[in-house]
């Protein structure tokens, strides 16, 4: 990947609706050169999508939690029996291996707090082998991006 990959991948990460005509201008290519390189970036899994950024209170999901998660074993079996777990339950937008005192983070949308109740009661003790849990709330944010910092 080279510097011009970089800011085709910054561009469309600012604006995944863009023309190929307006992608090509913004990084200064002529429209051939910019949809083969585009189509090669998909092709090797570079880019793996497209998707709408959607305001979560706007959708009825006003409320995100991150969930720290410490295991009670670490044995091959626990680890992927929790994180398939992870995979089938939608409240569960990310899930991410940590270092330190917990083992896994993840970012969860609920409605309201009943509903977070009912997750961790009904969507995650029954997940099983969990030592602990903790939670933290998210009243506000600062920033929120998509876009990768630009390469050195």
């Amino acid at each position: 990947m080279d510097s011009k990959d970089r800011q085709i991948i910054r561009a469309l990460q600012c604006d995944g609706r863009m023309t190929n005509q307006d992608l090509a201008e913004a990084v200064n290519l002529s429209p051939s050169p910019c949809l083969r390189r585009v189509r090669n970036l998909e092709a090797q899994g570079v880019i793996q999508g497209y998707s709408a950024v959607v305001d979560a209170k706007s959708y009825g999901l006003p409320i995100t939690v991150f969930v720290r998660i410490k295991l009670e074993r670490h044995g091959e079996a626990d680890v992927k029996n929790f994180e398939r777990k992870m995979q089938l339950i939608d409240e569960v937008l990310e899930c991410h291996v940590l270092t330190g005192a917990m083992d896994y983070q993840l970012r969860v949308l609920v409605p309201d707090l009943e509903a977070y109740e009912e997750f961790i009661r009904n969507r995650i003790h029954p997940v099983g082998g969990i030592a602990s849990i903790d939670t933290s709330f998210v009243y506000g944010t600062v920033k929120r991006t998509a876009v990768f910092p630009a390469a050195r």
